[in-house]
């Protein structure tokens, strides 16, 4: 009998553990990360009811007539607030549309110190009430966990703590609620919920979706299933931590296929880990010797990325296009 491949568990207990226990989480993160790009992370203390009172204000507001999503399209951010149309994003290199509406949101602006270095959020206060509170409240959530698991990266890395977790203070972290509606009958050829991509972020922790779908690329082309469970949030490592660390952390393609029926309807909420914008990604050296001595990836910084990807997604227009 063959067994299924799985994507790897790390169980987030050991990281408030003692000294053994966090290390074996730090070998864990690193190790999944390096071989596979994904892992599932277990115990993860993320309130379970939380989750579910994310997923019912994403349902309130997806379920809003259409003219009223709308109102919350925010086109002059790049989408990265607001509501996002149904049909508008695709992957790079896949012209057909994903079959899916989302909204975003970041950071809140606390108004104090600085100025911020993202934009500020909307919200449908007025439509949805209580889509603020909760969705907020998750952000924060998720945001501190993403913190531990950099931390993790940064150890393994033979770094400083809070080398990575540095580079994201005031950066551009979103949060996506997706919702997937049934595909019907006459999807546009080509078209499926989320084409083959890889994140462009530092890492995406992914609150487990509503169903089954998430399909991970294995190191043979075949695809691993990751089962829809909310006890478990889904972690992988994006673009950006695969240029800095000139491959040594995995950037795995990854897909969300469309359900064998027509009616079926999905939701999940990734947030993507973010960089400031005038963080450097150049290849470092040390990893560099640890991956051949020779850069396999540009230079370039994470704003400048950032707005490539935007633009080869659909979301933002070319410089001088505007």
């Amino acid at each position: 009998m063959i067994v299924a491949r799985q994507i790897p568990t790390v169980d987030f207990a050991d990281c408030l553990g003692d000294e053994n226990q966090q290390a074996r989480f730090v070998k864990a993160v690193g190790e999944s990360l390096k071989d596979i790009g994904f892992f599932a992370l277990e115990n993860h203390g993320i309130d379970l009811d939380l989750i579910d009172q994310a997923y019912e204000q994403g349902d309130a507001f997806f379920s809003l007539p259409k003219a009223v999503k709308e109102s919350y399209l925010q086109p002059k951010f790049a989408h990265q607030r607001g509501y996002t149309a149904f049909g508008v994003e695709h992957a790079k290199d896949n012209d057909a549309p994903d079959l899916k509406e989302f909204w975003q949101n970041g950071r809140t602006h606390t108004g104090q110190g600085k100025a911020a270095t993202y934009p500020a959020n909307v919200w449908p206060e007025k439509d949805v009430p209580e889509f603020k509170p909760v969705i907020d409240g998750l952000f924060n959530k998720m945001e501190s966990l993403s913190q531990d698991i950099l931390s993790a990266c940064s150890q393994y890395l033979g770094k400083p703590q809070e080398w990575l977790g540095k580079m994201t203070q005031e950066g551009n972290t979103i949060m996506r609620i997706i919702h997937y509606p049934p595909v019907g009958e006459h999807a546009p050829a080509g078209a499926v919920r989320s084409a083959a991509h890889e994140d462009i972020n530092f890492i995406t922790l992914l609150v487990t979706a509503t169903a089954d779908g998430l399909q991970v690329m294995d190191h043979d082309g075949s695809w691993i299933n990751v089962e829809g469970d909310a006890r478990y949030i889904i972690v992988d490592s994006g673009d950006m931590l695969q240029n800095i660390t000139n491959g040594l952390f995995r950037s795995t393609t990854h897909r969300v296929v469309n359900p064998k029926d027509t009616e079926s309807r999905r939701f999940s909420m990734p947030m993507f880990v973010h960089p400031r914008n005038e963080i450097d990604l150049t290849p470092r050296p040390e990893f560099v010797a640890l991956t051949g001595g020779e850069a396999h990836y540009q230079s370039i910084t994470a704003g400048a990325y950032l707005h490539q990807r935007l633009v080869e997604i659909g979301l933002a227009e070319p410089e001088g296009d505007k």
